[in-house]
């Protein structure tokens, strides 16, 4: 196996995150209710993304009531995902 199959999946789990990222985001606006499939789904993402999003949430605050750590949050996936390009290839 070389660098630039290792590369591809490194990339296409950072693309997999950014996803991730992207629907706990979308999930949150609708309400909760307890039990079914939906909520199920909506903590087993938030157990994912939570924790990286949290390092975020700590340094930005919620402006005029829009939490932006998940925009921040992907970008710096990003600029790490081409840091480890520059880094394997």
């Amino acid at each position: 196996m070389g660098l630039t199959q290792v590369y591809s999946i490194v990339q296409q789990l950072f693309d997999i995150y950014g996803w991730l990222i992207v629907a706990w985001c979308l999930m949150s606006w609708f309400p909760a209710r307890a039990g079914g499939f939906f909520d199920d789904l909506r903590g087993a993402l938030g157990m994912l993304v939570e924790p990286y999003l949290n390092l975020f949430r700590r340094f930005i605050p919620p402006l005029m009531g829009v939490d932006w750590s998940p925009v921040v949050a992907i970008l710096v996936l990003s600029v790490i995902e081409r840091l480890v390009y520059t880094i394997l290839l």
